[in-house]
């Protein structure tokens, strides 16, 4: 039973972890996105006051440029993290299935262990019945 018990405290410990795990990919592509989109705003400015909205343009500002590919690479990697978003979520639905598992087993046990220890005492009355029948 004590096995059981640490089995379900281990299980218990890895759904938190894996629900940690997509709180935090979560928290960077959101995080990432804002940037992106700060970016994007830079880059608008930066062309509003330039007057130039050719990136091939030789005049085209040099930060508006750096800002674009921070911008892409940015979104490259929200793309990235979203994929990872998707398998942490099945691994967390995964180990989350199998601490219910293991609790419902666990369960069982415990049901079986009171059935157990009813029984016993019904059965040594009945042997003390037919101990003391036998005496007489």
């Amino acid at each position: 039973m004590k096995s059981r018990e640490g089995l379900i405290r281990l299980k218990r410990f890895h759904v938190e972890e894996k629900r940690r795990q997509v709180v935090q990919l979560e928290t960077m592509i959101a995080e990432f996105e804002r940037m992106a989109r700060e970016l994007h705003e830079q880059v608008a400015a930066e062309e509003e006051k330039s007057g130039i909205r050719d990136t091939a343009h030789f005049a085209y500002p040099t930060f508006a440029k750096a800002a674009m590919q921070r911008r892409d690479n940015l979104l490259a990697s929200a793309n990235e993290l979203k994929g990872q978003l998707d398998r942490a979520r099945d691994e967390h639905e995964e180990a989350l299935r199998e601490l219910e598992k293991q609790e419902a087993i666990a369960g069982r046990d415990q049901e079986r262990q009171g059935e157990a220890t009813k029984a016993v005492p019904l059965e040594a009355a009945g042997r003390h019945r037919r101990a003391s029948a036998h005496a007489r």
